[in-house]
């Protein structure tokens, strides 16, 4: 069976005699992907008109498109209210087989499916939508996706926003599938409207531990000269500072064993490009910490509605562990965020190492399926389940610290 949404001749979903969940004035239909030119300023019309998160933006869309894997055909899924374009998605196709046997089609909502570039990581994932109604469209968009699904087909959400994920919830009640949890995770960001309501000073509300080892790790930097935190103002800058941060931070993850994000053959490329078009737009901060002209660490930032957004760093990390030049980093660039008079530092998902010790506020993101209630469903996320439990336990037993839930 196919997953491909049947449309009618006008391409919206008929109206059902009695419970439709979709609203009559709301038209959702599936197009092919117009030329980048045409999708760019119908997408930037309508993010005008959006309170979409910064991985809806054309800024984070635009070269993720225009960088997708050879085979991926993404689909645009379009809603209309009164002649208006008012929701906006994009859908990748994907055929699977689980277990592999089953076969199984997917739609990825801002995905591909391709391992290596969804790797990118796609996080506040939803629906484009106009904001005096984005409940409504979001809902509208959903729904007609769920009502197409057939068989052992599922439309994969992850990353979601609560919104988005309360929205799909609706659908699931509304159509009677099942809705998945694949990876149960979190986001934590500092609220700049709390520190400024207990007067504004940050390290002031830390933890007494934290606030020590920042300001002992401070003292120890200036030491070496003077400690500056430098944001980078060209373009060209600030691809030097992403290129002297992939050094530091490949260092890094290869001392644990581990690969580090730059091994990943799409990280680079799309990120420059993200990087060049991103920048004069206001949408990208990479900064430099450095103690005696000598590099202590660099972060690279997305400012989005008033909104930075923490999504890469790499750090010059020495045998004494008083030096914290992670830590540090990340409060001069909050300290400066808060003087700039913007309203968080997010640290998006995956809360660990720094993440609690800094952020005051946290919610949930995370990663589902939604399609039929199928045995091979059910019995794929046991496994899922399973596995989950037992690399969580490793990473346990291993790094010697509670690891989030994953894969559950």
């Amino acid at each position: 069976m196919s997953i491909w949404p049947r449309t009618d001749s006008d391409g919206t979903l008929p109206q059902r005699a009695t419970g439709s969940a979709t609203p009559t004035d709301i038209q959702v239909a599936l197009h092919p992907l117009p030329s980048m030119p045409e999708l760019a300023r119908a997408w930037m019309e309508l993010e005008s008109r959006s309170d979409s998160s910064f991985f809806l933006s054309w800024t984070w869309i635009g070269p993720w498109l225009a960088q997708l894997p050879d085979g991926i055909e993404p689909q645009l899924l379009v809603a209309r209210q009164g002649g208006e374009t008012v929701g906006l998605a994009v859908l990748c196709p994907r055929l699977r087989r689980r277990f592999g046997l089953l076969p199984s089609r997917c739609w990825m909502l801002h995905e591909t499916g391709d391992r290596s570039y969804d790797r990118l990581f796609m996080e506040y994932n939803g629906i484009l939508a106009d904001r005096r109604f984005a409940d409504e469209v979001t809902d509208a968009m959903l729904h007609w996706l769920g009502g197409r699904l057939s068989a052992n087909d599922e439309l994969v959400l992850g990353g979601l926003t609560l919104a988005a994920e309360r929205a799909a919830r609706r659908v699931a009640a509304r159509t009677g599938h099942t809705l998945q949890l694949r990876v149960a995770d979190s986001a934590q960001w500092v609220d700049f409207a709390t520190v400024r309501a207990a007067g504004g000073d940050f390290r002031g509300g830390l933890g007494r531990n934290t606030r020590a080892a920042v300001n002992r790790s401070e003292r120890l930097y200036r030491a070496r000269g003077a400690l500056e935190h430098r944001v980078a103002t060209t373009v060209d800058e600030a691809l030097e500072y992403f290129a002297r941060l992939e050094v530091l931070h490949q260092a890094g993850w290869q001392a644990r064993g581990q690969a580090g994000a730059f091994a990943n053959a799409a990280f680079r490329p799309f990120h420059r490009r993200l990087i060049a078009e991103g920048m004069p737009r206001g949408a990208v901060r990479l900064s430099r910490v450095s103690a005696g002209g000598q590099a202590v660490g660099y972060l690279y930032n997305f400012v989005h509605r008033n909104r930075v957004l923490n999504y890469q760093g790499g750090f010059a990390f020495e045998a004494d562990n008083r030096l914290k030049p992670g830590l540090l980093s990340h409060v001069l660039a909050i300290e400066d965020a808060l003087a700039r008079g913007e309203d968080c530092y997010d640290f998006m998902s995956t809360p660990a190492g720094h993440k609690p010790l800094l952020s005051n506020a946290e919610q949930p993101m995370n990663w589902l399926t939604l399609g039929p209630d199928r045995f091979s469903r059910r019995m794929e996320a046991h496994v899922r389940r399973a596995r989950g439990v037992m690399a969580d336990a490793v990473k346990r037993s291993l790094r010697g610290w509670i690891a989030p839930a994953k894969g559950i």
